[in-house]
């Protein structure tokens, strides 16, 4: 893709041009929104982890992998041609849902929650490009965040999901972050089938303090607090009368609580000066700086766990985790969820849009994030890995047809969601998906199905760092050199057991095994598709 192709569909016209610029200059106030956590009530999520693992038994080796086919179960009232709005965070993980009272009113409570959210590339760049397309990492080609195959120009974006959308008659609104590397230098070309584009440009995206958005074509040096301001743009367009006139698309991209700066006093940085490679950390909002001080890091038998010598792929689990490491990583943690705090009031302030425009009741929302996270799992930190914690994300859905204060077991990967918005449409992708349209699939006590993961280096290279397979409540990955680990969720769910070397799983890690190599080149109607119970 050349950073040089130039598109001229710049879509902000008149007085929405001059209503840009007074969000920008911070001049335009929020009426009607309802914005403090403990007005609704601080709850647990729908989805919880369980407490403590239990011994791994001889009998689950005698668990059918794939058993019982489902059979799709409509779900009723689906609307034609809704709205449909997509909101990703960056980097959140399902332990962080607990802290957001607003999306567990909104999400959870009215709408389902997807327990089986996966990310089968988790890390950024993929995972977005696969919201995209449809397609699994391998197939649109954005493997990875930098080098080779990685990052926006790794990326052919002639043909996704909003260009389809747009041909079905809908607005397609952008905002936030896109793909790693969409830096000034690239910003001529604008990607095709957005109605309204206005991305964060690199590397301020990063900057939560002073970000850059490019609007109609400029880059706007702006210094609002980046949720905010992604905030006062998604509200002033949502109110746009045109909004009333065509169904539309608006995929809302947060970076919280993504690491960022500027720097602060309390940042490992800073407090830890001897630490040749200190943690990074994100930046919360001023009036949430401190307000979960106290917070620990997850009582998890998986954080920093004793004996990770079975993790064979990854070889820095097998690495001690000192106190000083300790530290930063509980100040991570606590800054995760201290910058979350501004998203979770910016979902209420668009929900509040939402009613007061009349548009709620015509909307699907998805509500998810790019990949999960670790902060001491498997003595680990950041995302990539196999391992539940990373690709499994947080994925609430609401909408017409679909039940209040649900929760759904039925594997949901994020390839699945460029076709289930089409199929919302009536609109054709124009690349043969690997996902499926899902919402048939919610109510269908369908547990398993057969997801291909895999992961790429971050500094670039075509060459897997781990394939593998999520099946149910089964984890495979193999390793370059051809490394087997296994895990059985249902009895193990924090993955301390790696039961590949086990003499009772020999046939398991056969079938798994076999499985993995079947589908890990698999590209539109060769992937798994098929849902089980």
């Amino acid at each position: 893709m050349s950073s040089s192709t130039a598109r001229s569909s710049r879509s902000v016209r008149g007085p929405a041009r001059l209503a840009v610029a007074a969000v920008l200059s911070g001049s335009v106030l929020v009426a009607g929104c309802t914005d403090d956590g403990e007005q609704r009530g601080a709850r647990r999520p729908a989805y919880h982890a369980p407490e403590r693992s239990a011994p791994v038994r001889a009998p689950a080796a005698r668990d059918g992998v794939l058993t019982e086919r489902a059979t799709p179960a409509p779900l009723e009232g689906v609307r034609e041609r809704p709205n449909l709005l997509m909101i990703t965070l960056d980097d959140a993980a399902w332990e962080d849902m607990e802290y957001l009272p607003h999306v567990q009113e909104l999400m959870a409570d009215g709408g389902m929650t997807l327990e089986q959210g996966l990310s089968p590339t988790p890390v950024c760049v993929p995972a977005r490009a696969t919201l995209l397309t449809g397609q699994y990492a391998r197939n649109h080609g954005a493997v990875t965040i930098n080098g080779e195959g990685g990052g926006f120009t790794a990326f052919e974006d002639d043909d996704t999901l909003p260009v389809a959308l747009q041909e079905a008659g809908y607005d397609t609104l952008f905002l936030g972050k896109y793909l790693n590397g969409y830096t000034e230098e690239h910003v001529d070309h604008e990607p095709p089938g957005w109605t309204v584009w206005r991305p964060t440009v690199d590397f301020s995206t990063y900057n939560f303090e002073n970000p850059r958005l490019l609007v109609d074509g400029d880059v706007v040096d702006t210094h609002t607090y980046s949720t905010t301001l992604l905030s006062d743009q998604s509200t002033e367009l949502l109110e746009d009368p045109e909004r009333s006139q065509r169904p539309w698309y608006l995929w809302l991209n947060y970076v919280a609580p993504h690491h960022g700066g500027p720097v602060e006093d309390d940042d490992p940085e800073v407090v830890f000066p001897d630490d040749e490679h200190p943690l990074s950390t994100t930046v919360p909002e001023d009036r949430d700086r401190d307000t979960f001080s106290d917070l620990e890091l997850p009582d998890k038998p998986n954080v920093f766990e004793e004996d990770p010598s079975d993790k064979v792929i990854v070889s820095s689990a097998r690495e001690t985790v000192s106190q000083m490491r300790r530290a930063e990583m509980r100040e991570a943690h606590q800054q995760r969820v201290e910058a979350l705090q501004s998203v979770d009031r910016a979902v209420a302030r668009t929900f509040d849009t939402l009613r007061s425009t009349g548009e709620l009741d015509d909307t699907y929302v998805v509500l998810t994030s790019d990949n999960g996270f670790v902060l001491g799992e498997h003595n680990l930190e950041g995302k990539l890995w196999y391992f539940r914690d990373i690709v499994g994300v947080p994925m609430y859905v609401r909408g017409p047809g679909i039940p209040a204060g649900t929760v759904s077991r039925t594997p949901v990967s994020n390839a699945d969601w460029a076709p289930t918005f089409a199929a919302l449409a009536g609109a054709t992708l124009g690349r043969d998906v690997d996902g499926v349209d899902v919402l048939p699939w919610l109510d269908a006590r369908a547990t398993r199905r057969v997801v291909p993961i895999a992961g790429w280096p971050i500094k670039g290279g075509l060459r897997p760092l781990y394939t593998g397979v999520v099946v149910g409540p089964w984890t495979y990955a193999e390793g370059r050199r051809g490394q087997p680990e296994l895990y059985y969720r249902s009895v193990d769910p924090y993955q301390l057991d790696n039961l590949a070397t086990d003499p009772r799983y020999r046939g398991k890690v056969k079938e798994l095994r076999r499985m993995s190599r079947h589908y890990r080149d698999c590209a539109g109607s060769t992937c798994p598709t098929e849902f089980y119970r």
